[in-house]
């Protein structure tokens, strides 16, 4: 046998060997029991189904889901009973946490009030396709608030309040045709305002038109302008500004005319000189010139 042949030989049966020995692992790995390593957690409610504003929680609603425990919830319930029969104050997505954050308190009931945060006013203001920016304007959304006041000479449109949240479009029942799926135009949208805002939309609504002004969600600036009136749509400016008068040319003034000199009348000669005369008792008089 020569050399070739006998390393052939070895490295089949080393192929072999080892072919067994990995069978023979596998087998061993597939007898051994399943080890199920228990992860420590707690249990959260969560929304079965997308929960829109106002909605009264029911058991339906919601269901119990693990959670881990090493990243707990903030706000977060473990029991139904806990979340049944309050109100929702913000929308909540499908398998979401169900936190205090989105619930109304206790006995608050459900609907729009509770939604309202302390210190402020919801206001209801009637719309059209115009003044409701086309139908833009939807829940969630900001908007400038203009009224347009006309006088005995001129017209102004000053703006009301600014940066002002859209609560609801349209009316309940509105609402409730959407759901189903009917195109329904917005007659009215309700506004969340201060109680300062709320009184002067509520006198600039009776004293003029009101129209909304949709803006950009991340630009909270208030808005600040001095008004426009009628008079000054097509100068840019609330008064006009004269142009200055061109400088005027000096008028020609005539020279005064001469004066006549006045006529003076020659000087009366000298009057007489009389030298009296007495010759023998007789007198006379004689005039000298």
């Amino acid at each position: 046998m020569n050399r070739n042949t006998r390393t052939l030989i070895v490295v089949f049966v080393a192929i072999v060997v080892a072919g067994l020995a990995t069978f023979g692992v596998y087998r061993a790995i597939q007898r051994m029991p399943v080890r199920e390593v228990e992860v420590a957690h707690t249990f959260v409610i969560v929304a079965t189904r997308p929960l829109a504003m106002g909605v009264r929680l029911t058991a339906a609603d919601v269901k119990v889901v693990p959670w881990p425990s090493r990243a707990p919830l903030a706000g977060a319930h473990a029991k139904v009973d806990e979340v049944v029969n309050r109100g929702v104050i913000s929308a909540v997505l499908e398998n979401e946490p169900v936190t205090d954050a989105k619930l109304a308190p206790l006995e608050a009931g459900a609907g729009l009030p509770p939604t309202i945060p302390p210190g402020m006013r919801a206001i209801s203001v009637r719309v059209n396709e115009v003044v409701g920016v086309a139908g833009f304007v939807v829940p969630g959304t900001h908007v400038d608030l203009y009224v347009t006041l006309k006088r005995q000479t001129e017209s102004e449109t000053r703006i009301v309040a600014s940066n002002v949240q859209v609560l609801t479009a349209g009316t309940r029942y509105d609402q409730e045709k959407a759901k189903a799926g009917e195109a329904m135009p917005s007659s009215v949208v309700t506004l969340l305002m201060t109680p300062d805002d709320a009184e002067r939309t509520v006198l600039a609504s009776s004293e003029g038109q009101i129209m909304l002004a949709l803006r950009n969600p991340l630009d909270a600036a208030p808005t600040a302008t001095r008004g426009t009136r009628s008079g000054s749509l097509f100068v840019g400016e609330e008064t006009r500004v004269a142009a200055p008068a061109a400088p005027s040319r000096p008028r020609a003034v005539a020279p005064p005319a001469p004066v006549a000199a006045p006529i003076v009348p020659p000087p009366l000669p000298p009057p007489p000189y009389i030298v009296e005369a007495i010759r023998a008792a007789k007198r006379s008089s004689e005039a000298i010139h």
